[in-house]
């Protein structure tokens, strides 16, 4: 089954709003077997929502639409949807009454635009909203189907969740795919590719599908079976192998996150942790604290940017940062292990670096960082050299430091 997926709206195109509605469809899609083969963005205008539909229509079985079934006049969804397809509108009373029921329970004034939303096409399956007014449209012409629901979010989601994929699943003989990804960190899409292609290979022999999915600091690998759930066992058992293979890289699965993974370790061994922080800025210590429950572990954080700060807060010698200066392995050193103390907490992690894109030199160049580690009894430095973008490095720091921290806690 093949799926063409229309976003309409005007903020989606001009940036104000970013579509996260067809990434979440498409994820969804694919867990019933449902394959979304376009994504199109177009603007709140009627003749090319009627260009539009005319080419989706006929190389596709299923558009879904979403955006453009509010209540001010701008929102033209319907009405056009209306003209394609040959019908009119007519109040639909049980969605009516939703509304109705929806403005009692919110002790809000119901206005005639509110009305209005029960207004449905004649020639249409209503799909029933209950988490906002606009109800969700099914038409179908020629044995394919035409798709529209609300923009809002959670509004479209519910209605996908509870009304139309049991549809699908009732309409077409659907074989769910399944999906399982595998997150890794500090190791390059290519480089990574280099070192699996055995793995890889055997991945592909075997009829599963294999993508690359790279984001700064993190490459995601997502295997696919078109069999379904009943392959689970076996691409664990791949997952697996990769995982002994590539302990310093792999960081967890699905929807893990480091400083999820990370908090997990610490709260298992009863560990405290604290940050001594110059190149990040505190934001190392704001992702350990967005995980709930993080006050468990996290004690708190010096954030010594000036070299004045190092050696007054953190203790930090004047001779390391003249002698070796700022962003070398001795300051980041010294960070962790005088900041464990100072702080009083088992585990201390530090950072320095050039962020840039200023303030490099041919010996120090914009990109070297330097991320300190500090146990009871154990200390190390360890140096990364990242690109020219600010904050780009910031983030690759922290992601870093977060992967090496969770490698080092696993090695304990």
């Amino acid at each position: 089954m093949n799926i063409e997926i229309l976003a309409i709206g005007d903020e989606l195109l001009i940036g104000q709003t970013i579509n996260t509605n067809a990434s979440w469809l498409g994820q969804e899609l694919s867990k019933i077997g449902a394959r979304v083969t376009r994504s199109v963005v177009i603007a709140d205008d009627k003749q090319r929502i009627l260009d539009a539909l005319d080419q989706c229509y006929t190389e596709t079985d299923c558009i879904i639409i979403t955006g453009g079934l509010g209540p001010t006049k701008d929102d033209i969804t319907k009405h056009t949807l209306c003209e394609y397809f040959e019908t009119k509108l007519e109040i639909h009373q049980p969605t009516l009454k939703k509304i109705e029921d929806y403005f009692k329970s919110r002790n809000r004034p119901m206005l005639e635009s509110n009305v209005q939303q029960a207004a449905l096409p004649v020639a249409c399956e209503i799909l029933s909203n209950n988490y906002g007014t606009a109800a969700g449209m099914m038409f179908e012409k020629n044995g394919r189907y035409c798709v529209s629901l609300p923009g809002v979010p959670y509004e479209m989601k519910g209605i996908v969740l509870e009304e139309l994929m049991p549809r699908l699943a009732q309409r077409f003989q659907l074989k769910a795919m399944f999906h399982y990804t595998i997150l890794t960190q500090g190791i390059g899409e290519s480089f990574l590719a280099e070192q699996i292609a055995d793995w890889e290979d055997r991945i592909r022999e075997r009829g599963f599908g294999l993508a690359y999915l790279p984001s700064p600091g993190v490459v995601k690998l997502r295997i696919t079976s078109y069999e379904g759930k009943q392959d689970e066992a076996e691409i664990m058992a791949f997952l697996a192998e990769l995982n002994a293979r590539l302990p310093e890289s792999v960081f967890g699965y699905e929807q893990d996150t480091l400083p999820e993974v990370v908090g997990k370790q610490l709260k298992k061994e009863n560990l405290s942790i604290g940050t001594v922080e110059s190149l990040t800025s505190g934001l190392l210590a704001q992702h350990i604290t967005s995980i709930s429950g993080a006050s468990d572990y996290f004690m708190g954080s010096l954030l010594t940017y000036s070299n004045d700060l190092k050696n007054r807060l953190c203790g930090v010698s004047v001779d390391a940062i003249l002698n070796h200066g700022a962003v070398s392995e001795q300051v980041a050193l010294e960070m962790a292990e005088k900041g464990r103390l100072k702080l009083g907490v088992d585990v201390c992690i530090s950072t320095t670096g050039i962020a840039g894109p200023t303030g490099g030199t041919s010996e120090k160049p914009v990109g070297l960082v330097w991320v300190g580690l500090a146990f009871s009894g154990k200390s190390m430095a360890r140096k990364f050299q990242f690109g020219d973008n600010r904050e780009r490095n910031v983030q690759m720091t922290v992601l870093s430091a977060l992967n090496w921290l969770r490698y080092e806690l696993s090695q304990r």
